[in-house]
């Protein structure tokens, strides 16, 4: 199957108080794969309206957080609200852009069916699109500058197309939140650029973007706040807070001196981006 869709509603309910409720709360969370815990002690809050980037090494458990938010994967302890709901009761105002790698490409559909798709949580999986829902899609394809593919096979598009495709998939769930897992990577630098200008149109809009991102250069530039990860948070909160040398260093140890190279180099005009530590 290419992907499951959401399938519930429910209103974003203010707290007791009358003050409105986060978008994404995580508390005490634990994840373990057999006896090895990937996330322990777990304690998140996200506000609304934020670009949040979830930063951290190879293996820090960046990946397995999201899909702990999004039921994909059991916890040991702990638990996640969205909006004060468990997942399952708030799936419709969340979008999901997974990982590339996650996804069979080979599955016989045209991007603008891919499109479609998002909205199945509001149609149903029995009844077919109406014309209004095949113009939403396409007005999601050129938001993502990919008017032109809709008809193409997602088997013959490049990776950065694909992605694209995906993101246009979640903007036609019209959520609240949108989960992305490295919606950057391996695309190229135009895709990053049109992917970019959609999170700050939503961001405008006053919805929520989570995003596992690796490319430490840019972190300054898209997100708002920042969550550092190594199987515990690190540190939390806003950007130009959180990303310092002194947390970088907690969060990547030695790596960091690998960075700092590596910044060096490009700051000169040479070497690699600062990118998948």
């Amino acid at each position: 199957m290419l992907f499951s869709s959401p399938t519930a509603d429910s209103s974003n309910a203010p707290l007791p108080d009358g003050a409105p409720l986060p978008p994404i709360e995580v508390h005490d969370l634990t994840v373990a794969y057999g006896r090895k815990p990937v996330l322990w002690d777990i304690d998140l809050e996200f506000n609304e309206g934020e670009l949040v980037g979830v930063v951290g090494p190879n293996g820090a458990g960046k990946s397995t957080l999201i899909k702990a938010m999004l039921d994909l994967v059991p916890s040991a302890s702990g638990w996640v609200r969205i909006y004060g709901e468990p997942y399952a009761a708030r799936r419709k105002q969340v979008g999901y852009v997974p990982q590339r790698e996650s996804v069979d490409w080979d599955f016989p559909v045209n991007a603008r069916d891919v499109v479609l798709m998002g909205m199945y949580g509001r149609l149903g999986w029995f009844r077919r699109p109406s014309r209004k829902d095949h113009h939403t899609a396409d007005e999601c394809l050129e938001k993502v500058e990919m008017s032109a593919y809709g008809d193409r096979q997602i088997s013959q598009l490049s990776g950065g197309q694909q992605q694209r495709v995906f993101l246009a998939r979640a903007l036609a769930q019209d959520a609240r939140i949108y989960v992305m897992d490295e919606p950057f990577a391996g695309v190229d630098a135009a895709t990053e650029a049109s992917i970019v200008r959609v999170l700050r149109d939503l961001r405008a809009e006053g919805k929520t973007v989570v995003a596992v991102h690796h490319d430490l250069q840019t972190v300054e530039e898209y997100f708002d706040s920042l969550v550092l990860l190594n199987l515990r948070v690190v540190a939390n909160g806003p950007t130009s807070e959180v990303f310092t040398r002194d947390n970088l260093l907690a969060t990547y140890g030695g790596r960091l001196t690998i960075l700092d190279r590596a910044a060096e180099a490009v700051r000169r005009g040479g070497g690699p981006r600062i990118d998948r530590p």
